[in-house]
């Protein structure tokens, strides 16, 4: 049997720098709850403006998540499992969001589904229908920069997962479809699980194509980042309360990943 080597002191070397790592990362967390005004905490989350920004958050986060797990689970089985020509350069385009900026993002999604995009003006002119500064256009944004989180964790638990059972199921007589759904499907369920926490949570805090391609109109197209921006400008213990909201949302979401992922690295 193979032992675990036993864990030796850090090297003197290493102590410095991660000490200072540390204190960059925490100190602005441990900054923001220090200067919270705690006792005005809930006045201002009870503000109208503000309960409709954290509705429209949570409305959006989950129809984005819900429209990157319909599209980007094939989407990753795609990249995992079949043998198209190209995967590199079609796995390359789908994770550009994660490094492209978000407001270049909202950019792109103005020049393909504004009134005068590629796809928007056709749209606009054919049945009349505008995108850009709605609600849909929110969900938009938030799906184009998620979705990436989703189908690299799913993509990830496809490659991991034992080959052997949809194999066995091919030999019993199951089509393509059915050993996916019947098979890969619940095998890479924890896989799915975290990517879709992974995009809701980025989805929820989503700002510069958010801003850019669908506007920042209360009640419309104003999330909790948006309404955290404009708070800042003009009532800073707003802005501070709002953005305690989303660090404990954060938090939570690093808990619902703690046993996938902290709990293995640990291990």
């Amino acid at each position: 049997m193979s032992r675990r080597p036993r864990d030796g002191g850090v090297p003197a070397p290493l102590l410095v720098p991660a000490a200072v790592a540390v204190a960059f990362l925490v100190l602005p967390l441990v900054g923001l709850v220090v200067r919270a005004p705690w006792s005005e905490i809930g006045p201002q989350l009870a503000r109208e403006q503000v309960g409709e920004a954290l509705r429209l958050s949570l409305v959006s986060a989950t129809a984005a998540t819900a429209l990157s797990l319909v599209l980007g689970v094939p989407l990753a089985w795609v990249l995992a499992r079949s043998r198209v020509r190209g995967r590199a350069v079609l796995r390359a385009l789908v994770t550009v969001p994660l490094v492209l900026p978000p407001v270049v993002g909202g950019v792109a999604l103005f020049l393909v589904l504004g009134r005068t995009g590629l796809l928007g003006g056709p749209l606009y002119e054919h049945l009349g229908v505008s995108i850009p500064f709605t609600t849909t256009a929110v969900v938009i944004a938030e799906t184009f920069v998620a979705m990436p989180f989703l189908v690299i964790s799913v993509e990830g638990a496809l490659r991991a997962a034992d080959a052997r059972f949809e194999d066995a199921a091919a030999t019993l007589g199951a089509n393509r479809w059915t050993t996916f759904r019947r098979v890969t499907l619940p095998l890479v369920a924890p896989g799915i699980a975290a990517g879709a926490v992974l995009c809701w949570a980025r989805a929820l805090g989503e700002f510069g194509a958010t801003i850019t391609f669908a506007g920042n109109f209360p009640g419309t197209t104003q999330t909790m980042p948006l309404a955290v921006y404009l708070a800042l400008q003009s009532d800073p213990e707003a802005a501070i309360a709002l953005s305690l909201v989303l660090l404990g949302v954060s938090l939570a979401t690093l808990l619902l990943l703690r046993d996938r992922w902290l709990g293995r690295a640990a291990a």
